[in-house]
């Protein structure tokens, strides 16, 4: 029996009532074929390519070419974005170098890296915006060129309010820089997308790690103003390599642009060598893009709610556990950190040290926990699922938290800090694999732009936490963040979607290919959400 349909028709449209197909019985011809089989995630032959169908959607696409040298290229473009972690870890390291060469009181300091945190949440929601609206690429572009611009201007700031100012726009420009996380999953395969999302995490790693090695050499030769203006290399080398950066095909699609978006389909295919879906190229239905009301419709409001907490909590904890590190080391433990407290305040706020090596060897120790975090998180998040991954990573921290009441030596007090930030990181790279496919590609950047603002706020709040309430209650603290991990964890398990094995949401209208979940995850019986 031989299936043909009438042209320009589709076995795959919803809303004809006939389906166009008709069956012609043929005889004389053989009826029993050798089947083919295909090894595991093997790309299926050319002429074996969507045998009956005429249409095919971005996802189908992407599916098809698969894995190759272009997404191999695209993971280091947009990682030399995320290694502007190098921006947020000079910090640690400039803040003590103004307060004594300067002499600046506490207070300024303080609010040297508060301005930072200002300026990425002020901005990220704003950046989602433009990536939505104006497509992926060029948001990504004019964030990363304007961190660029002011992170090498700060190296010339004459007095403390210039740098002030300086730092606070090098913030807004940071909060654009988690979209290239957007562009790079609409990119990627439904089976490599978290363990890649992922591998760009660590780029993050690496730059904070770099950082620090940087200024051992030059902080004792060249200053701090030589780290401020080389501490924008990976920024600079992403702004010679982002010509070659392509627009999301998934964009394109959305807002009308077929032909841009089939030739970047096509240029994946040529690069990777795979054969492209044969048929035409769907074009969704287009929608207004990048609209707050949006994250808030019924299917996506619980959903929205709950991840801004969760990115709240995973802020505020991480930086949290980072300012309380310096504080737990050097009073020793948590019994000790009282009496500690007591001589510091007799101490004149204009009191300075200069950083020494053993602090910068400690530095890059605390830094290196970044990298079991990634790997714990690799090896779980396809196996438990996104959720889980999360509530998994809060609870260990929580734990470590309470753990951290006992009166124990150093050794233990570092193998429990390590524990906590590498899982809490992991959490932090969990949402950034979970945030990007729970949302229609309409929204995706405007919902990872506003989860990032939270962030932030957790960013702005925890220091009131880790350094004013430490004074009065050490035990209150700890409780204040294990108790906010526990509820994020109870969040994460709230969740009402698992993006584990699903593509990416094309529309937030009920379409084919709205999600695509893998062909061994589900039975032909089972209805998808």
């Amino acid at each position: 029996v031989v299936k043909f349909r009438r042209t320009g028709e589709s076995s795959r449209s919803d809303e004809d009532g006939i389906s166009g197909e008709h069956e012609v019985q043929i005889e004389g011809v053989r009826t029993e074929l050798e089947p083919v089989e295909l090894g595991d995630g093997a790309a299926v032959p050319k002429e074996f390519a969507n045998p009956t169908d005429d249409t095919f959607m971005v996802e189908d696409a992407v599916e098809a070419i698969g894995f190759g040298k272009f997404q191999w290229k695209l993971s280091v473009i947009t990682g030399l974005a995320w290694a502007n972690a190098m921006e947020m870890m000079i910090l640690s390291i400039l803040a003590p170098q103004l307060h004594c060469e300067w002499r600046l009181p506490s207070w300024q300091v303080a609010l040297l890296t508060s301005v930072v945190f200002v300026g990425m949440m002020s901005s990220s929601t704003l950046w989602g915006n433009i990536s939505d609206q104006y497509g992926r690429k060029t948001g990504l572009k004019i964030s990363v060129l304007w961190t660029l611009y002011y992170g090498i201007l700060s190296g010339f700031a004459p007095i403390y309010s210039w740098i002030l100012v300086l730092r606070g726009l090098v913030g807004f420009g940071i909060g654009g820089v988690p979209q290239s996380v957007t562009l790079y999953a609409e990119f990627l395969p439904m089976k490599a997308r978290a363990k890649c999302i992922l591998l760009i995490e660590v780029f993050w790693a690496l730059g904070t790690v770099f950082e620090v090695l940087l200024a051992v050499v030059v902080m004792p030769t060249l200053g701090w103003r030589w780290l401020l203006i080389l501490s924008a290399l990976p920024l600079l080398l992403f702004a010679g390599l982002c010509f070659w950066l392509p627009e999301s095909a998934r964009y394109d699609v959305l807002s009308g642009n077929q032909e841009k978006a089939l030739a970047t389909l096509k240029r994946i295919a040529t690069e990777n060598g795979a054969p492209m879906p044969l048929g035409k190229l769907v074009i969704s239905r287009q929608e207004d893009r990048g609209k707050m009301r949006d994250l808030f419709t019924p299917h996506f409001r619980w959903t929205t709610l709950l991840l801004w907490f969760i990115w709240f909590s995973n802020a505020f904890s991480y930086y949290g556990l980072v300012l309380l590190t310096t504080e737990l080391f050097q009073a020793g433990d948590v019994c000790s950190i009282s009496s500690r407290r007591q001589e510091v305040k007799a101490k004149c706020s204009l009191t300075c040290e200069y950083l020494t090596e053993e602090d910068y060897t400690d530095l890059l120790w605390t830094t290196l926990s970044e990298f079991p975090g990634v790997l714990v998180t690799l090896w779980i998040i396809d196996r438990i699922g996104r959720k889980k991954t999360m509530a998994l990573s809060f609870l260990v921290f929580s734990f470590c938290s309470l753990l951290l009441f006992l009166c124990v030596g150093r050794n233990v007090l570092t193998v429990l800090l390590f524990i906590a930030r590498a899982f809490i990181s992991g959490g932090f790279q969990a949402a950034y694999v979970y945030t990007p496919e729970v949302y229609p590609t309409a929204t995706r950047a405007l919902g990872l732009g506003t989860c990032s603002g939270m962030a932030r706020v957790g960013a702005l709040i925890t220091p009131f936490i880790a350094q004013v309430m430490l004074e009065s209650s050490v035990y209150l603290t700890l409780v204040v963040y294990s108790g906010c991990c526990l509820l994020a964890a109870l969040a994460s398990c709230f969740l009402p979607i698992e993006t584990k094995g699903r593509g990416l949401q094309e529309s937030s209208h009920k379409e084919w290919g709205q999600e695509m979940v893998g062909r061994g995850s589900q039975s032909p019986g089972e209805s998808q959400e």
